[in-house]
């Protein structure tokens, strides 16, 4: 139903995490991929952003891949690009991250 595609960051990202935080992504991509509609547990629409947040919960943290979708509303994407990824430890963590997302896409949409 939608198709995935990685920036370098996002890759460099999921080849630095434990094998166990890499198959729960796979799995989360897996439900991107063939459902139209997601729980809000997986994706969420961050406020104020045009990106959404993939949250995986391993041993009491959480890692955060931030993601841009071809439309403003999740169900109706068929597109979908993962831009980076974090350890999130505060929510200042955020703006940090959506900085650096802003500039993948502007470079990603510039090619």
């Amino acid at each position: 139903m939608r198709k995935i595609y990685w920036s370098k960051d996002y890759e460099d990202f999921f080849k630095s995490i434990d094998k166990k935080v890499q198959k729960k992504i796979d799995y989360i991509l897996q439900v991107i991929k063939t459902k139209k509609v997601v729980h809000s547990k997986f994706v969420k629409k961050l406020v104020k952003t045009p990106y959404y947040e993939m949250r995986i919960s391993v041993c009491k943290e959480y890692r955060v891949i931030l993601f841009a979708a071809d439309n403003p509303d999740f169900t109706k994407a068929t597109e979908v690009y993962l831009l980076n990824g974090f350890i999130k430890k505060s929510s200042k963590d955020y703006k940090k991250q959506i900085a650096i997302a802003d500039k993948i896409t502007e470079n990603l949409f510039n090619q």
